[in-house]
């Protein structure tokens, strides 16, 4: 017989990770049309039902080493902007460091970008969420 599912065990861990970074978004008619910058925190949460031999999800240094990485090179003090922004093409003529996206630079994306960024290094990651700022969060799961 089948166990009911809410009687299974789930064990959770959530690793926080803070970062800085700039975008505009396209067509918002409001202030998000502008650059501008955030302080943003990303929640990583990874889920089993079992722990390892260490009694343990994961690790959180190996969170941090596998997710951090990421974070540092292509999203802290970063602009991010959409691939189809005007300003691609100036920055990219000038020099200027930025990163262009094939989504836009939403809270909500780059939830899902870390969120597959952490299925890539092999974790068992259930969601992310992303603080944007205090009371502004986005959360990816599957």
């Amino acid at each position: 017989m089948l166990q009911p599912r809410y009687n299974r065990r789930m064990f959770q861990v959530t690793q926080e990770l803070a970062f800085c970074y700039g975008h505009r978004l396209l067509g918002h008619p409001g202030k998000c049309g502008r650059l501008h910058g955030h302080n943003a925190r990303a929640f990583v949460t990874l889920r089993a039902e079992a722990l390892d031999e260490q009694g343990m999800v994961a690790d959180f240094d190996l969170i941090q080493r596998r997710v951090r990485a990421y974070v540092d090179e292509q999203l802290d003090h970063q602009l991010l902007l959409h691939r189809d922004d005007p300003l691609v093409a100036a920055l990219r003529s000038l020099g200027e460091p930025f990163r262009a996206l094939d989504v836009a630079p939403t809270a909500e994306n780059l939830a899902r970008i870390l969120f597959e960024q952490a299925e890539r290094a092999g974790l068992p990651v259930a969601e992310v969420r992303l603080e944007e700022q205090p009371g502004s969060v986005a959360t990816f799961r599957k």
